[in-house]
């Protein structure tokens, strides 16, 4: 028996909802060549025009409603669902004001029935959508809610994965990313249930927390995925919308891309006659440009034509963005922004303020406007505990940063450069975490990860599919469960100063992203360094891979060349980035060092200056200051080795021995050196030494780890000990290595470990030859054991043995 037209617009409409369009129109075709009813023709017709415009013909889509609205006779239910159809339509056209008046109208029709069915759940929904692009997020959120209790009435469980996700949408636009990625989480099985068309407009969404967070490289991979997903399916306008939000994540690092995928997205959404997404593309297309060339002023009324067609289609905080960015240039008045706009519009405010001040020579009004924004940015950042998280919203403070630096730069007060050296290094290190409670499920999911690893050695295995939604959810459970705990001050360079030994000095780096300067702190005063940066850029290229060169050919052949290609450099760079400090720091023994992210690789204890030299690599002088150097009487010491090191297993036992009555020890080697087994040490002492392969991960530096006998130790993992050691000696190559985020942010696993609680780790950024390992290390422990600071027994150590090394000491080394 044929199926009813009533039932077969039943299963167009769940083909729809799942994306499968081709399906959806061969159903209502169908459906509508066997019937007369002029209500059942009229919302067959409303699905209908719904897969037009998912498909690509929005024109088309709003004849096909308007006529449908336009038929006499149609019951006031019927014209109440054309209605939030066409609200639809003219939301997903960008004409928001227009669809919010239609959506209202079509609840209140639906509402005053007295019954809520999952008909007007779906008007709310679109009505929430309309008011999370105009930033209307309190009625945004209250229609959502209310959708979602109607969902669950009637237990309608993909309109509640989509609505709950929707939520997660409007709490990342209030600038709560954790909340975001949580409730998209919790959507996401139910879409990938659906079809993976559906899991990709999911993706579209959750792209951009990563993107808001900082995870660029991630954001980017994935709206580049969903991109051609949609433009298989031949899904112009959602194809467009990947390309318009890959072209907003770009826009701060890679403008010229940025500028390409904005215009390509203008385009489609022009042929598709979506004005307020073209105009949303054209935006972004003119600060891509304004970034490529600041020096060359763009055309005040392309900007101010833009902005106003933005304005049109309701997106008035973008227009009001736009305007800002018009004004960089120092020209016209400011548009005024109110205290309660979004605190991206709020930054990108100061940002310009602090342009245009430093554009007219104004520096200290720069500074105020750029201080300002970064208070704004720290306020939001108190809300996150996680390390990667921290680091990596510091994009949306890179500009500030820079303009701050400069403009202290200029002031020639070292004092000013201190407070803005401490500012930079301070982002990702405000908050103090607090330690999350015991995950049993992500133990879980990071021990999956330790069988994926090995089961896909000598491939990329960040490619598989099953590692991607490990890694996410292990992402998404450790942002969840680290909350913030108490906010660490910045330190004044008076307090510096009185709180410095006689023998100490701080040697603080900045770049400003031209330029490279430092401060020279001493318990009688400060000074300011000028350092030539082309000559340092020059000796850092290449530098890692010579590192690296030199470790491995050391007995061969090019041995001798590659150590004189290496030697050249560090005198180099000993002459131009250290030379100039160590002399403006007369009288010190001992160094403090902090350095931006550009300066990473710098192997300090191998430049000849400071052969010997007691150092540490500090956080923040601020961190530094605010440490505990006070060690136990009786340190608990642990030891583990890995498999494949050749002299591991003599390592630790050496380094072990320097310990006889003098502390109590632990060692791990071969099978009883499993994850669980060293992390369960790592809590339980107060000296921890393990020798292993250990391997950076530069896209996410807490996937960074080390080899054990069961698999692959995480920086994640650190976050399941209780109790972190104080000292942690890292014998393994680049563990000591960061990758650079944003402006002067670094992160790493000796970051992983200062974050947890640690003291003070010893590590080296480059491969390091196991025989200097072995004998430098073995070495340290016997200044440990004889109370010597960290930093301390590492420089003793590299006089007494003669091995350089780019073994260096992070945190607090004193």
């Amino acid at each position: 028996m044929p199926l009813s037209a009533s039932a077969l617009h039943r299963r167009g409409v769940e083909a729809a909802n799942a994306r499968q369009f081709t399906r959806a129109r061969r159903e209502l075709e169908k459906a509508a060549a066997r019937t007369d009813d002029a209500d059942l023709r009229a919302r067959i017709d409303g699905t209908a025009a719904y897969v037009l415009a998912q498909t690509g013909e929005p024109a088309a889509a709003e004849a096909l409603c308007r006529e449908a609205l336009a038929r006499d006779g149609l019951q006031a239910e019927t014209v109440a669902l054309l209605g939030g159809q066409l609200g639809a339509l003219l939301m997903h056209g960008g004409r928001m004001e227009e669809a919010e008046a239609s959506l209202t109208t079509a609840i209140d029709a639906l509402a005053a029935t007295g019954t809520e069915t999952p008909a007007l759940a779906n008007c709310l929904m679109n009505r929430a959508v309309v008011r999370m692009q105009r930033h209307q997020l309190d009625t945004c959120m209250a229609d959502l809610r209310r959708a979602i209790s109607i969902y669950e009435a009637h237990d309608e469980r993909d309109s509640l994965a989509e609505a709950t996700h929707n939520l997660g949408y409007a709490a990342l636009l209030g600038g709560d990313l954790v909340s975001a990625l949580r409730l998209m989480a919790e959507s996401r099985p139910t879409f990938a249930a659906t079809s993976a068309l559906a899991t990709a407009i999911s993706d579209l969404d959750r792209a951009e927390v990563l993107r808001d967070a900082g995870l660029t490289t991630e954001a980017e991979a994935l709206l580049a995925r969903v991109a051609v997903q949609f433009g298989a399916q031949r899904m112009r306008q959602a194809r467009g919308e990947a390309e318009f939000h890959l072209a907003r994540s770009l826009v701060r690092h890679d403008p010229r891309a940025a500028a390409r995928a904005a215009r390509t997205a203008a385009r489609r959404f022009t042929a598709l006659g979506s004005s307020g997404w073209a105009a949303r593309a054209a935006a972004v297309e003119l600060e891509a440009r304004q970034r490529i060339r600041p020096d060359r002023p763009l055309d005040a009324a392309a900007w101010e034509q833009v902005a106003q067609e933005l304005d049109r289609s309701g997106f008035r905080t973008e227009a009001t963005a736009l305007r800002l960015s018009a004004r960089r240039d120092g020209t016209g008045r400011l548009p005024r922004i109110p205290a309660s706009a979004p605190t991206p519009l709020r930054l990108r405010a100061q940002e310009v303020r602090a342009a245009r001040a430093a554009g007219r020579g104004r520096d200290g009004e720069a500074l105020r406007a750029a201080a300002t924004g970064l208070d704004l940015l720290s306020a939001w950042q108190r809300s996150f505990g996680a390390l990667d998280l921290q680091a990596s919203v510091a994009m949306h403070a890179s500009d500030l940063v820079f303009t701050g630096l400069a403009a202290a730069v200029r002031r020639r007060d070292p004092a000013t450069l201190f407070e803005w050296s401490e500012r930079a290094r301070h982002l990702s290190q405000q908050v103090a975490p607090v330690r999350p409670p015991h995950d049993d499920a992500l133990a879980a999911d990071l021990a999956e990860l330790r069988m994926l690893r090995a089961d896909l050695a000598g491939a990329d295995w960040t490619t598989d599919p099953t590692v991607r939604a490990l890694r996410d959810r292990v992402r998404e459970r450790q942002w969840s469960a680290t909350g913030s705990g108490a906010t660490r001050e910045r330190r004044t360079l008076a307090e510096t100063t009185a709180l410095l030994s006689a023998d100490t000095a701080v040697l603080a780096y900045v770049y400003t992203g031209t330029g490279l300067h430092g401060v020279v702190v001493q318990p009688d005063g400060a000074t300011l360094v000028d350092l030539s940066w082309p000559r340092v850029r020059a000796a850092l290229d290449g530098l890692r891979a010579d590192l690296d060169m030199a470790a491995l050919t050391r007995d061969g052949a090019m041995g001798p060349v590659t150590a004189r290609a290496l030697a050249a450099r560090l005198a180099v760079l000993d002459e131009e980035l250290l030379g100039p400090m160590r002399r403006a720091a007369a009288g010190a023994a001992r160094f403090v060092i902090t350095v931006p992210g550009i300066l990473g690789g710098v192997p300090w204890a191998m430049l000849p200056g400071m052969h010997g030299v007691p150092f540490t690599l500090a956080t923040s002088v601020s961190r530094w200051l605010d440490g505990d150097a006070s060690a136990s009487s009786a340190p608990r010491v642990g030891f583990a080795a890995g498999p494949r090191v050749p002299r591991a297993a003599e390592e630790v036992q050496r380094a072990a021995e320097s310990w006889a009555g003098r502390g109590t020890t632990r060692t791990l080697q071969d099978t009883t050196a499993t994850v669980s087994a060293v992390t369960a040490l790592a809590a339980s002492v107060d000296v921890l030494h393990i020798a292993a392969h250990g391997r950076h991960a530069v896209d996410n530096p807490l996937f960074s780890g080390f080899e054990l006998a069961d698999g692959v130790l995480f920086g994640y993992d650190v976050d399941l000990i209780d109790r972190v050691p104080r000292t942690v000696i890292l014998s393994a190559c680049e563990l000591g290595r960061s990758s650079v985020r944003w402006g002067e942010e670094a992160l790493g696993m000796t970051r992983v470990w200062l974050h947890a609680g640690a003291e003070a780790v010893i590590a080296a950024p480059v491969t390091v030859p196991d025989d200097d390992a072995c004998e430098l290390l073995t070495a340290v422990h016997e200044g440990l054991a004889g109370g010597a600071s960290p930093a301390d027994a590492l420089a003793s150590a590299a006089l007494r043995t003669g091995v350089s090394a780019p073994f260096q000491c992070h945190g607090n080394g004193f």
